[in-house]
Order: structure tokens, then C-alpha cells, then sequence
């Protein structure tokens, strides 16, 4: 029985796919965008996840406990008089889970909806991710990924989901390592395997200002998707302004080469030229 690491399972989400749907986020991702909204998403383990605003600095907290699920935090995660400390994440086995979620199958289904696996990186972790989509069958099934996975793994995960949301950063090697920490060759022969496949999918493209918002950056996006134009449905996505906000509360620094405070340009003509249809989020 596989066992993965998730930091949140959300209900009644509609921007994840068809219909309202129950989203999983795994927990552990390869990539490092700079404008990353879900920072405990990053590392695979449980961490800590402590809210400044509003401490009292009592101290309570660095006591310690004899609490199992707060040693290895090196914090108590249940004794703050505000409710600021808390643990982002948590090891769970497929089949434990799948009981979880499928509490409101019926009720999705009657809206055209269903399960949407999401990250992080959902395929960073395959036997876990497939596990748990052979137990939710027959709901429908979306997996959100950047597509960095081995081949073999992105197949697999094709074949066993309903719809695939395929995230694009940047269609440059090197501006695509620039950003997100890797370059983007397997990510486009994985595309490339989506495009070839037959069947229907969604792209997003994050739009971060002055870094892949650029006519040359969307035009080549189109040129690779353009072969998938009555199966592809593209979304940009511009950045979220708060998404620096969660980074003190897990210890990281958030730290962009791109001014958040810009707009990015939101230009569908590249997608709609080819046939593509596209929209702004």
C-alpha cells in the first residue's frame, strides 16, 4: 500500500477543473519558481508553520511536548493561546485517503465534478499518485502537474487521469531554469507526448511580469500547441500579489527577479491566430 505526503485536501473547488471538485495537494516539488503562491508545498517532509502576526511571544511553544506528531517540528503545534504554530503536512496511505475523499463522490458527480490532484508536484511521488487514482475510479480524475516527471511516469499518469492540467513557464531552456530552478527538456517531450496522444487538455501559463509574458514566449507556447488546437484549451494565469505572504511562516525568504508589482501583459492574439482556444483567469 503506497504512502505520500500531502499538505492540504480542499472541498468545493472550482477552479481546478470541471464542475466543484475536492482538490489534494501533494506535498514535494522539483521546481523552484520564484513566484511559487504555495511554499509549503516545496519540501516533501512535515514542517513547521508558525503565523507572526499576532504572537505573544510567550514561549510556550519551545517548552516542548511529549506530543508524537510535534517532535519533529521541535515545537509544540497545540499549546500556542492563538493558534499560530501548526504543521504543514502529513503522511497518509492511499488507500486511508481514498476513504477520506470519497465521502462526497455522489455529490460531485451530480455537478460534474470530481478529485483534482495538485501540488506541489502530484507526479513527484507516482506509486502514491497512482494508487490513489486507481481508488477514486470511476469519479472523474484531473492531475495538475508542470510535467516534470520521467517519461514513463508522465504516460502512466495520463492514461489513468480524466484530464490532464499541464502548467508552462517558459518555452527557453534557459529562461525556464532561470526561473524555476530546472531547464524544461522533459517537460516538453512530455508535452510533445500529450500533443501526440489524442486526447483533450488544459495548459496554464503563470504570467510573471517582464519574464515569460513576452509576444516571442506566448508565440512560441502556441507554435508547440498548435498541432493540439481543437483539443487544447489554454489559461493564463497572471501572478498572485500575495503570494510572498506564506514564505515566513515555513522559514523561507521570497525573493523574485521580477517586479510583482507590475502587470503582466495578458495577450490571447498568439493562441487565437492558431485556433487556440485561450483565455485570461
Amino acid at each position: 500500500m503506497a504512502r505520500g505526503s500531502i499538505f492540504d485536501v480542499r472541498d468545493f473547488c472550482v477552479h481546478d477543473g470541471p464542475g466543484i471538485r475536492t482538490t489534494v495537494f501533494f506535498k514535494g516539488c522539483p521546481l523552484r519558481c520564484a513566484w511559487c503562491h504555495n511554499p509549503e508545498g516545496i519540501s516533501f517532509d512535515p514542517e513547521l508553520m508558525v503565523r507572526t502576526s499576532g504572537c505573544l511571544d510567550c514561549g510556550l511553544c519551545r517548552r516542548g511536548c511529549d506530543h508524537e506528531e510535534c517532535k519533529s517540528l521541535g515545537r509544540c503545534i497545540h499549546i500556542c493561546p492563538g493558534g499560530l504554530v501548526g504543521r504543514a503536512g502529513e503522511v497518509v496511505e492511499a488507500e486511508v485517503l481514498a476513504r477520506r475523499l470519497l465521502g462526497l463522490g455522489s455529490m460531485l458527480d451530480a455537478v460534474g465534478g470530481g478529485y483534482t490532484m495538485s501540488g506541489g508536484e502530484p507526479l513527484a511521488q507516482p506509486d502514491f499518485l497512482f494508487d490513489l487514482l486507481a481508488r477514486l475510479a470511476p469519479h472523474h480524475r484531473v492531475i495538475e502537474t508542470s510535467g516534470h516527471a520521467r517519461g514513463e511516469v508522465f504516460a502512466r499518469a495520463v492514461d489513468l487521469a480524466d484530464l490532464v492540467l499541464m502548467d508552462l513557464k517558459h518555452m527557453d531552456p534557459s529562461e525556464h531554469a532561470r526561473g524555476t530552478g530546472v531547464d524544461n527538456r522533459r517537460i516538453l517531450e512530455n508535452l510533445d507526448a500529450l500533443v501526440a496522444s489524442g486526447r483533450s487538455f488544459v495548459v496554464r501559463v503563470p504570467l510573471i511580469p517582464g519574464y515569460n509574458d513576452s509576444s516571442e514566449n506566448l508565440e512560441a507556447t502556441a507554435d508547440r500547441l498548435a498541432p493540439a488546437r481543437h483539443r487544447v484549451r489554454v489559461e493564463l494565469l497572471p501572478l498572485n500579489p500575495l503570494a510572498g505572504a506564506k514564505y515566513p511562516m515555513v522559514g523561507r525568504a521570497y525573493r523574485p527577479f521580477f517586479d510583482p508589482n507590475l502587470n503582466p501583459r495578458r495577450d490571447l492574439a498568439a493562441f487565437d491566430s492558431r485556433g487556440i482556444t485561450a483565455a485570461v483567469l
